[in-house]
């Protein structure tokens, strides 16, 4: 007879071989991200990487005058705006701590229900929550930036050269912002 505690080993083992031989077959959305600002703030641009089924998606976009953290957030919003169904588990990958931090360890809720007074980028974090409420099953992961993760360095070179674009146009809050600091 086993011991109580050699039994959940056994057991726990036995559960991980089984999900080794019968992997989980739903597809699974992959959403890799990036923001980068020059001069924070100045110019910048975000990246992302939007992997489904054998498929890829890249999108990016900059901005004339903003912040890294507005474009690591923006990121993550306009990956899940681009997606067309909310049926499938969802995986965003950010080098970003602001943002995964912000989501793991609840505390963009609490901002939430203090209005996010005090709090930079209301406007992007209410627009985050909009469309993260649409998905039953997403998980927020950080990676290193700049590191091995060929998705997150190619987020990188996306948001970079979007912030290098001639003609960038206006990031409205933040430019809004930096004129009236009331808001």
């Amino acid at each position: 007879m086993l011991k109580p505690g050699i039994k959940i080993i056994a057991f726990a083992a036995a559960c991980a071989y089984f999900c080794y031989l019968y992997p989980r077959m739903d597809p699974i959305v992959e959403i890799y991200t990036d923001g980068a600002a020059s001069g924070n703030p100045g110019p910048g641009g975000y990246g992302a990487v939007l992997k489904f089924a054998g498929k890829r998606r890249e999108i990016s976009e900059g901005f004339r005058l903003t912040t890294n953290n507005r474009m690591e957030l923006l990121a993550v919003i306009v990956a899940l705006e681009h997606l067309k169904t909310n049926k499938y588990p969802v995986v965003v990958y950010s080098d970003s701590r602001y943002v995964v931090d912000a989501i793991n360890k609840r505390w963009v809720f609490g901002w939430e229900v203090k209005q996010f007074n005090g709090k930079a980028n209301p406007d992007l974090w209410i627009r985050f929550l909009k469309v993260y409420r649409q998905f039953k099953d997403i998980r927020f992961v950080w990676v290193k930036g700049h590191a091995s993760n060929v998705e997150n360095n190619r987020c990188d070179e996306l948001a970079v050269a979007a912030s290098r674009k001639p003609g960038l146009g206006a990031d409205p809050y933040f430019e809004k912002l930096r004129r009236d600091p009331t808001l």
